[in-house]
């Protein structure tokens, strides 16, 4: 009965997250997803690096969308000049970013700091953003990456 009644709980609740999923406002300019934000004193995120105190960092970051994740918004990687990203994920998937912010410029509040990430994760995250079996299958041991936990996020462009 247990059983029954923890696998009706979780079939909800993975309901209800897909129906929030869904009901996602599109990116357009002023759109906040998760907690009220504003742009003041956001840094770009190519200066995120460089403002790691005791490795992490709490304020606003800005920053385009390269990529975002296509199965529920759970994440999104903002783009550095160099090509590299910073990975943006919500804490508990509290909210979800729409599938069409790539392109779009952000403010992200919260928190980053500098994280291993497994091999196995990265895969995951790779399969997430719909890349090719090609293109996962390269994807070879962990890596350390600066992650940022945002609680917030706005559209500005």
């Amino acid at each position: 009965m247990k059983k029954i009644l923890f696998s009706l709980f979780v079939l909800s609740a993975v309901s209800v997250n897909a129906q929030e999923a869904d009901e996602i406002k599109p990116a357009a300019k002023g759109v906040v997803y998760g907690a009220q934000l504003t742009e003041t004193n956001a840094i770009p995120v190519d200066d995120l690096t460089a403002k790691l105190v005791n490795g992490t960092f709490e304020g606003k970051v800005t920053g385009k969308v390269k990529e975002v994740c296509q199965t529920m918004g759970c994440w999104m990687k903002l783009e550095k000049a160099d090509g590299s990203t910073v990975m943006v994920k919500t804490k508990d998937h509290a909210f979800f970013m729409p599938k069409d912010i790539v392109g779009r410029t952000v403010v992200v509040e919260g928190t980053a700091s500098v994280k291993e990430e497994s091999e196995a994760k990265q895969k995951h995250y790779a399969e997430d953003a719909n890349k090719s079996k090609e293109e996962i299958a390269k994807i070879k041991g962990a890596k350390k990456e600066v992650q940022f936990m945002a609680s917030g996020v706005k559209v500005v462009d």
